[in-house]
């Protein structure tokens, strides 16, 4: 009597990946890597290792295999059923009340990190609506010269921005408070302002579940119908927290791209306000300077 063959990691990672395809999940082979490497307690390259081996899967792996790809069909975030988020060099701890950093923040990330090291060996730079912390952490491990500073409004995402904070041991100080009105110490001092605010329109309902149902609403609608009131704001209090010729890093949604560097330009705060574009070619990220 023959004995059935095991399946193989391979096989399991295969079937995963076409029935995310089938339900137009975007990164469906990533996706499918990535919870493998989850329930096998290792990382994406020894995956795709054992897949091109064609180690087989013991129970205990389809088992908990078989649960996270069913979540993820039902459009929980890949990143909540991991509990981890990668960025730029670091690896986030996220999940449930913080908003998932995501790969086009990564440029925005980039420009501060451009601007922190052009200030100085000690530049000031403070994270306006930190959320997970992404930004202000990966400025701190890049600029390891940069005084950091971040704020987040809401109880849950701070709590994930001090966790992370504290397990990644980077040099953040994290407060809880508004990003409109945070840092009154810290006024006419600060060399750069990074933030990715909250910038969807009203009425402008993301179309993919992880987002819409997921992400809370603090961190994605900008309260005005043209998503701007939120960045104007934050970037009033900007224009109040830079030296004069210190500079503003500044997301905003794809069709923003020529409407909020106007609209800087029309506070007479800013000069040299130049826009750039994301990994995709799409507007991504307006940055400007501070008006003497």
């Amino acid at each position: 009597m023959t004995t059935p063959s095991r399946p193989t990691i391979a096989a399991a990672v295969a079937s995963a990946r076409a029935a995310f395809d089938g339900e137009g999940i975007g990164s469906p082979d990533a996706d499918a890597v990535e919870l493998a490497a989850f329930a096998l307690g290792t990382d994406a390259s020894e995956v795709r290792r054992r897949m091109v081996l064609r180690d087989p899967a013991d129970v205990g792996f389809l088992d908990r295999y078989d649960g996270l790809v069913a979540e993820r069909l039902s459009r929980v975030p890949l990143q909540h059923l991991t509990g981890r988020a990668f960025f730029r060099r670091l690896t986030l701890a996220v999940g449930p009340g913080v908003f998932v950093p995501r790969p086009e923040t990564e440029v925005t990330a980039g420009l501060a990190v451009e601007a922190a090291r052009a200030a100085g060996e000690r530049p000031l730079v403070v994270d306006l609506c930190t959320g997970s912390g992404a930004i202000a952490l990966a400025v701190a491990d890049e600029v390891p010269g940069a005084r950091v500073h971040a704020v987040e409004l809401g109880p849950e995402a701070h709590a994930w921005a001090a966790q992370n904070v504290a397990r990644l041991g980077l040099l953040v100080q994290l407060r809880l408070g508004d990003a409109t009105t945070a840092f009154d110490d810290l006024e006419g001092s600060v060399d750069v302002v990074v933030s990715n605010p909250p910038y969807i329109p009203d009425g402008a309902v993301p179309v993919d579940p992880e987002v819409r149902d997921h992400d809370p609403e603090l961190a994605l609608y900008g309260r005005s119908r043209d998503g701007l009131a939120v960045p104007l704001a934050v970037a009033a209090r900007a224009a109040v927290l830079l030296r004069p010729g210190g500079t503003l890093v500044m997301e905003h949604a794809d069709e923003q791209g020529e409407s909020l560097p106007a609209a800087l330009r029309a506070t007479g705060d800013w000069v040299d306000v130049v826009d750039h574009r994301d990994l995709t070619g799409r507007p991504r990220t307006t940055v400007a300077v501070r008006a003497s």
